[in-house]
């Protein structure tokens, strides 16, 4: 939903060599993701064999964490995930070999500032307690908020904590206000009379979601990048074809009802082939320097990450339509 950081290692274990009239089977991927309702169509992938279909092996690994995933990442433990180009440039920054080879869709208002009754404007957050997950994507749309409103970090009591549990402490009143994701959104809610002071839909384009895999995965084995990419215009096309049925399985994933699962559906705007296409021409990287030099300026990162090698269209250009 930074939705965080590191440096890779992977390890490959050699299977037995396969029968001569047998061909070998393919590597096993672990693909990541987290609690993002962009991200849970790979669980609908996994459950309609959709990964198998494209000639790809994959172990799809949830965590509960997003942050967990970022380091998962970058420490090589997972050889892919769904992460934002906020969390990607951090982790980059930080020293990680990472390549973006999809555009999975954009926040246009699931990520959220949410706060108490008595807090209408973003200019009331002066002086309150706001808890968010440090260094991932709804701090950093805290503070694109805080700057829209005049104010900076410091004007807030900053309380940093995992997403599911700052929207449980601002439910029980234990703070004033907290950065969320969708389907964490929800949970805020639940806390009578709060309301959304910003959103994602506030700035457009400034929080994009990815498939981010490691260079050691890009060296070694293209064919399954390109598998992991024509898996997901796959699967949304069989979404697109099986509405009820997909959301079924998205809701359960996200631990919510079909219903609350439809609410989300404005607010994650779902790439097309064409997009991507459009988007790896030159607007993520634009995206990437205006991000960049705000973690710069904002102290979230050191210095700037390098962006050589960060972007990799040749997957969403290779998919037939």
């Amino acid at each position: 939903m930074f939705r965080r950081l590191l440096v890779i290692l992977l390890v490959c274990t050699a299977c037995g060599a396969a029968p001569a009239e047998s061909p070998a089977a393919a590597p096993k991927i672990t693909l990541g993701f987290s609690a993002w309702p962009g991200w849970f169509p790979w669980q609908v992938a996994q459950e309609q064999g959709l990964f198998e279909k494209n000639g790809v092996s994959v172990e799809l690994k949830y965590f509960d964490s997003y942050t967990d995933s970022l380091n998962a990442l970058a420490t090589g433990t997972i050889d892919a995930n769904s992460q934002t180009l906020n969390d990607t440039l951090a982790s980059v920054a930080g020293g990680a070999k990472q390549s973006i080879v999809l555009v999975n869709d954009n926040s246009t208002g699931n990520d959220q500032i949410i706060a108490a009754p008595e807090i209408k404007t973003l200019a009331d957050l002066r002086g309150k307690t706001v808890a968010a997950e440090q260094g991932t994507v709804d701090h950093y749309l805290l503070l694109l908020a805080l700057k829209k409103a005049g104010l900076t970090e410091a004007d807030v009591k900053f309380t940093p904590m995992l997403t599911d549990a700052a929207a449980a402490a601002f439910v029980a009143g234990q703070v004033d206000a907290v950065g969320a994701f969708a389907p964490f959104t929800s949970t805020a809610l639940e806390r009578q009379g709060s309301t959304a002071v910003a959103t994602s839909a506030d700035f457009p384009g400034a929080i994009p979601d990815h498939l981010v895999v490691t260079r050691d995965l890009l060296a070694k084995d293209e064919k399954a990048v390109q598998g992991l990419v024509d898996t997901w215009f796959d699967t949304i096309e069989w979404i697109q074809a099986n509405r009820p049925a997909a959301v079924d399985i998205m809701a359960k994933r996200g631990g919510v009802t079909p219903a609350e699962y439809e609410t989300y559906d404005k607010g994650t705007t779902i790439f097309t082939l064409d997009q991507n296409r459009a988007a790896f021409t030159g607007e993520l990287e634009g995206q990437a320097k205006l991000i960049s030099e705000f973690l710069v300026s904002t102290g979230l990162v050191d210095a700037a990450p390098p962006l050589e090698g960060l972007f990799e269209p040749k997957f969403v250009e290779a998919v037939q339509p």
